[in-house]
C-alpha cells in the first residue's frame, strides 16, 4: 500500500503541496475514518489547509437519515464556484451516502471527482491521481472490504484520545437502518490486534480510549467467542497508563451480564452506557425487527445500576416510525420516564430508499411526528436538567477537551469531560496553573442545565490539576505542527479540518 500511495503522490512542480480540507458528515465511524482519510492524504503528500484555500476537499458521509443528503448536496453546491476559480482543485465524496448514491453524486454535482465508498478508503490517493490525469470524474464502489481499516495510516484528531475500531459493519436487519446494505456484514477484529493499537495509542500518549464498532457487544461471533468483548474491556483494564475506556454503541439484544460485571470491575471503564432503544413500544420494535422488548430494554438498565449506581446512560429514540399511533408514542414516553436517561439522540423518522421501513404505507404524517418529536424532547430536557441538578455540591473529575464551548471566549472557562462523559464547563481561579487538553482537573460543579455542568471554583482549594501524559502529547504535537511554542498555551488546532479554537 505504501509504494501505491507514493506513486499517487501530487506530481512535483513549483506549487505548494496541495492543501486539503475533510468535512466529516456523521457519526464517530465517519469520524474515525477521517482521521484515516487524513493519514493517507498526508502520506501521499497532501498538506492540510491552515490558512489557505484547500485545493482538495473530501467528504465523508453519512446516509442514515435525509438532512445527510441534503446537507452534502448543499454543500458541493457552495463549492462548485471554488472549483470554476481554482482548475487545481478537486472534490471527493465518500462513506455511506457515496455507498448508496454512487454515480448519481456525479449526475447531481459534475463538478465532483471521486466518488469512493466505505470499503476502499485506502484507494483514494490513487483516485484522486487517477481522475487528474484522465481529466474525469472516478467512480469506484466495492461491495466487499478492501482490507480493515484499521491497517491504514491514521492521523489523529486529538494526541490525548482515540478512537479504535474492533469491528467493521453490522449483521442486523433493523427494517429503517441501511447501515448493513453500506457497511457489509459484520467482520471483526482479532483481540491481540485490536490491544496492540490501544498500546500504541496508549505509548504516544493517549489517555482515553473508545472502542467503536455497530454492534460491539456481538464482537466476537464471527471466530466463535461470545465473551469476547467482555474479556476485550477486561483486558483493557490492563494496559498500564489508560485511564478510560469508552464503547459505543451496543445493541440490547445481545447485551449480556458479563458485559455488565467487565464495566463493573475494570476500574478504568468508565461509567456511562449508550443503549439505544429507538421505541418504546413493543410493537413498534417488532416492526423495526429489533429483536428485544421494552421490559427487557429495562431489565438491562436495572441491573447496570445495580453494579455501577452512579452510570449516565444514554440513548437513540426514533419518532414517528411508519404505524406509530398514539399509544405508540406514549409508551415510548413512559420508557423515557423510567429509564431516567442523562441524554437522549432523538430523531424524526425518515424515510431512507432501499429499507424495509420506507416501503411501508402507513407513514405518519409530518405535523403529527414534529408535534410528537417536541413533546419527548421536552420530557427529556426535564430528565436531563433534574439528574444534572442532582450533581451540584459533587466534585468530578474532568478530562480537559481541545474543543471547548460558544461561549468560552467570553465566560473565560474551559471544557471538558467528567468520567460518565457528562460535558463541565470550569474556569480556573485566580492564580492557578491552566490546564492543557489532555489533563485532568478535579472541580466542584456548581451549577446545572440540562446538557451541561458548571464548575466555579472559588479559589484554587476547591481546584485540583493533575498533568497527565495525555497533556504532554498535545503539548508536543502543537509544538510540532507549529500551532504553539512549545509552552502549551493554547492556540488554533490545525486538523485538515475546519480551525477548531482552543481558548
Amino acid at each position: 500500500m505504501t509504494d501505491t500511495l507514493v506513486n499517487a503522490a501530487p506530481a512535483a512542480s513549483d506549487l505548494p503541496a496541495p492543501a486539503y480540507e475533510v468535512r466529516t458528515l456523521g457519526c464517530q465511524m465517519n469520524a474515525h475514518d477521517s482521521e484515516r482519510i487524513t493519514g493517507l492524504l498526508e502520506e501521499a503528500g497532501y498538506v492540510p489547509a491552515v490558512d489557505r484555500d484547500p485545493d482538495l476537499v473530501v467528504f465523508n458521509t453519512c446516509a442514515v437519515r435525509e438532512n445527510a443528503d441534503n446537507k452534502l448536496y448543499g454543500q458541493l453546491g457552495q463549492l462548485a464556484p471554488a472549483k470554476k476559480r481554482n482548475e487545481r482543485m478537486q472534490i471527493a465524496v465518500g462513506g455511506c451516502l457515496a455507498q448508496k448514491d454512487r454515480s448519481t453524486i456525479v449526475e447531481k454535482a459534475p463538478w465532483v471527482d471521486v466518488v469512493f465508498g466505505t470499503h476502499n478508503i485506502g484507494s483514494l490517493p490513487v483516485l484522486l491521481e487517477r481522475a487528474r490525469h484522465n481529466h474525469q470524474a472516478e467512480v469506484e464502489i466495492l461491495e466487499s472490504l478492501e482490507t480493515f481499516p484499521s491497517t491504514l495510516p491514521t492521523k489523529r484528531e486529538q494526541a490525548y484520545a482515540g478512537w479504535v475500531s474492533i469491528s467493521v459493519g453490522c449483521n442486523n436487519t433493523c427494517t429503517f437502518c441501511i447501515v448493513p446494505q453500506l457497511r457489509g456484514k459484520e467482520k471483526d477484529r482479532r483481540p491481540g490486534d485490536i490491544l496492540a493499537e490501544v498500546q500504541a495509542l496508549v505509548d504516544s500518549g493517549a489517555v482515553e480510549v473508545t472502542l467503536l464498532g455497530q454492534n460491539v457487544n456481538s464482537y466476537g461471533v464471527e471466530f466463535g467467542d461470545r465473551g469476547a468483548f467482555a474479556k476485550l474491556l477486561r483486558a483493557c483494564g490492563e494496559i498500564e497508563g489508560l485511564e478510560r475506556v469508552r464503547f459505543t454503541s451496543p445493541h440490547p439484544a445481545a447485551f449480556t451480564d458479563d458485559v455488565i460485571d467487565a464495566m463493573a470491575e475494570t476500574p478504568n471503564v468508565m461509567p456511562q452506557l449508550h443503549m439505544p432503544l429507538q421505541s418504546g413500544s413493543d410493537q413498534i420494535l417488532k416492526d423495526m425487527r429489533r429483536s428485544y422488548r421494552s421490559k427487557k430494554f429495562l431489565g438491562i438498565l436495572e441491573r447496570v445500576r445495580e453494579q455501577i449506581p452512579n452510570a449516565a446512560i444514554t440513548t437513540d429514540i426514533i419518532v414517528g416510525f411508519p404505524g406509530e399511533t398514539e399509544e405508540d408514542f406514549q409508551a415510548t414516553m413512559d420508557v423515557v420516564e423510567a429509564s431516567e436517561f442523562s441524554s437522549a439522540f432523538t430523531f424524526q423518522y425518515s424515510i431512507r430508499p432501499g429499507t424495509p421501513a420506507g416501503e411501508m404505507a402507513n407513514q405518519v404524517p409530518h405535523h403529527i411526528v414534529q408535534e410528537r418529536f417536541e413533546r419527548l424532547t421536552a420530557l427529556q430536557d426535564r430528565i436531563s436538567a433534574r439528574l444534572n441538578q442532582q450533581l451540584v455540591g459533587s466534585t468530578v473529575e474532568v478530562l480537559v477537551s481541545a474543543h471547548q464551548g460558544r461561549k468560552s471566549e467570553s465566560t473565560h472557562r474551559l471544557s471538558g469531560r467528567s468520567q460518565d462523559q457528562r460535558l463541565v464547563h470550569f474556569s480556573v481561579p485566580e492564580g492557578a496553573e491552566s490546564p492543557r487538553p489532555g489533563d485532568f482537573v478535579t472541580v466542584p460543579v456548581t451549577a446545572a442545565a440540562a446538557y451541561h455542568l458548571l464548575a466555579d471554583p472559588k479559589d484554587s482549594t476547591e481546584y485540583s490539576l493533575r498533568r497527565s501524559r495525555g497533556g504532554d502529547a498535545w503539548e508536543a504535537a502543537q509544538a510540532e505542527s507549529c500551532g504553539t511554542d512549545g509552552s502549551g498555551k493554547p492556540g488554533t488546532v490545525g486538523l485538515g479540518m475546519p480551525a477548531l479554537r482552543t481558548n
